[in-house]
């Protein structure tokens, strides 16, 4: 059988301007990347306003487990289905992160014969928007520090500098640093330390913000550190926007590809869904509202958190409204949420299956009736699933009121989701009940707690003094209508990422607190949760190779 990684190199791919061409999208919108990439130009987006926009579909799974669900890959075999029954279909998906490519995953484009190619391409470098972001971030921070340097005319508290520096690796050992060692010339020593990029504040922005002069003013209301009164200091009290603009202006253009079916996808932006709100650039899938009838995005992780970070936070800050969801699941992953060990997933167990089942239950009643959306369960197809297996399966989520299809796009493309295709189709022409967790004008505690209750199933929230009064502070200082972006495992409904399944009565605890004054946010992180992963004792790095001829092996 032929790797991911082989499956996508043998593939006839079409040039990026055939492609965009298939859009409408004229040659001079048209920015190359070689042939197979491209990015497509401002400008010419700004033309496409008056056009009226597709339906929206949103792929979303269960609690992701070490068994795997298959969601990306759904996204582009939904999309390849979209367009083999006729209809003029886009994808939108966020950039792979260079940290899970060589930690855990490998590859994130895709699987089988639902992939996202030049797949070596966009799991690495791709168009650069990562440097850029990464560039930008660490503009800002070394403009804070020299500004210290300097004299320190606007009087920030070195103790409560607020502005983090990022790499896009995963790298334990700078989580907690100090900087500035080696006497005066070098600077004030302090403490300090690294984010994954996609975790950067810079992320959250490039996703959401809908032109340069949208991004601009956002990078202006960072807040970087407070004086020793507690007053916050902005992006823009350095001056710092218009440089960091100047990196980001080329990179803010969403980025075309295809699939293997040669279907068009954008790929553009890629913040993670537990630590940051998991949804690709709000330009990209407005763009392609603009291009096709239907647009097939994902968000993070499972229905709880990436989900509920798409609708109480892409769709709030732009307007979109999905008119259909797809929850992604294998019966291997269930039956590891009904406690089977990921080795012995392949066997036939419906008892585990049965007690497992849960956790998707959860999700779909998240989707329908807290979301007010309507859900389609598609099981990504595994060889060893029985049809004993299959018929529990169908049975229960029938009963909860959701049709279910076994889609076998990860071994036939675009033909095997077909089925999935159509019920889609279906859905979105049905008006559905779309809504947001909690109002606006809840207070952030309210919030928080609306979210811990309905839609991870807890009975309460808990904070410590300290980060109850920065939340108090918060409040009373103008942020409360912002929406809050909850950082935590992504494993589990809870903060513990061993409670698999679908626990209830659970406490969920805020242990700390960041605003997101840019991003127009509130962070609150929960559990034990990292913004600066680690590798693991075998990263996926190990496998991957560059052969004599320049051909990369081993990812994925």
């Amino acid at each position: 059988m032929l790797s991911d990684i082989e499956i996508a190199q043998k593939a006839t791919m079409k040039r990026i301007g055939d492609v965009a061409a298939k859009l409408g999208i004229p040659e001079t919108a048209v920015e190359p990347f070689g042939h197979y990439k491209a990015k497509i130009s401002l400008a010419y987006i700004n033309t496409l306003k008056n056009k009226p926009d597709g339906k929206l579909i949103l792929v979303t799974a269960i609690s992701p487990t070490p068994a795997g669900e298959g969601k990306t890959t759904t996204t582009v075999g939904l999309g390849d289905a979209l367009n083999h029954i006729g209809k003029k279909a886009i994808i939108c998906l966020r950039e792979p992160s260079l940290g899970p490519v060589f930690g855990m995953k490998g590859g994130a484009a895709g699987g089988g014969y639902a992939q996202v190619v030049p797949m070596e391409d966009i799991n690495l470098h791709f168009t650069g928007d990562f440097g850029a972001i990464q560039l930008a971030n660490n503009l800002l921070a070394a403009l804070i520090d020299n500004h210290i340097h300097q004299g320190n005319e606007l009087g920030f508290d070195v103790r409560r500098i607020a502005w983090k520096r990022v790499l896009d690796m995963n790298d334990r050992a700078l989580r907690d640093i100090t900087i500035a060692l080696g006497g005066p010339a070098n600077g004030y020593p302090r403490q300090d330390g690294f984010d994954i990029v996609v975790a950067s504040e810079i992320m959250a922005i490039f996703c959401l913000a809908t032109s340069i002069k949208d991004l601009k003013e956002r990078m202006g209301k960072i807040v970087v550190g407070y004086t020793k009164d507690q007053k916050p200091i902005l992006a823009k009290d350095l001056n710092a926007q218009g440089a960091m603009t100047a990196l980001l202006k080329d990179a803010l253009a969403p980025n075309l590809v295809q699939t293997l079916e040669n279907s068009p996808a954008f790929i553009h932006g890629g913040p993670f869904a537990n630590i940051a709100h998991g949804c690709n650039s709000v330009l990209a899938t407005q763009t392609a509202l603009k291009l096709g009838d239907y647009v097939v995005t994902e968000a993070g992780f499972g229905a709880d958190l990436g989900a509920e970070k798409f609708i109480d936070i892409k769709c709030r800050k732009s307007g979109l409204r999905p008119s259909a969801v797809v929850i992604v699941a294998t019966i291997r992953a269930l039956k590891y949420h009904g406690g089977m060990d990921v080795k012995e997933v392949s066997k036939e167990n419906v008892a585990a299956l049965e007690k497992g089942i849960v956790n998707l239950e959860r999700h779909i009643d998240n989707v329908q009736n807290n979301y007010g959306l309507p859900c389609v369960v598609s099981i990504n197809h595994r060889t060893h699933d029985t049809q004993a297996e299959l018929d529990l399966l169908v049975d229960r989520v029938t009963r909860r009121g959701a049709r279910i299809v076994v889609a076998k796009h990860w071994a036939d493309g675009g033909k095997g989701a077909a089925e999935v295709a159509q019920i889609v189709v279906d859905m979105c022409e049905k008006p559905n009940n779309f809504k947001f967790v909690y109002d606006e004008a809840d207070t952030l505690w309210d919030k928080m707690k609306a979210i811990a209750t309905k839609i991870y199933g807890a009975s309460d929230i808990t904070a410590d003094s300290k980060v109850r009064g920065q939340i108090k502070k918060l409040q009373e200082s103008g942020y409360g209508h912002y929406p809050i972006c909850v950082a935590k495992t992504q494993y589990s409904f809870s903060t513990d990422p061993q409670l698999r399944g679908a626990p209830s009565g659970h406490v969920v605890n805020i242990r700390e607190v960041r605003l997101a004054a840019g991003a127009e946010f509130i962070v609150l992180v929960c559990g034990d949760i990292m913004t600066m992963p680690g590798l693991p004792k075998v990263p996926s790095a190990n496998a991957i190779d560059v052969d004599d001829n320049g051909k990369i092996v081993g990812l994925f």
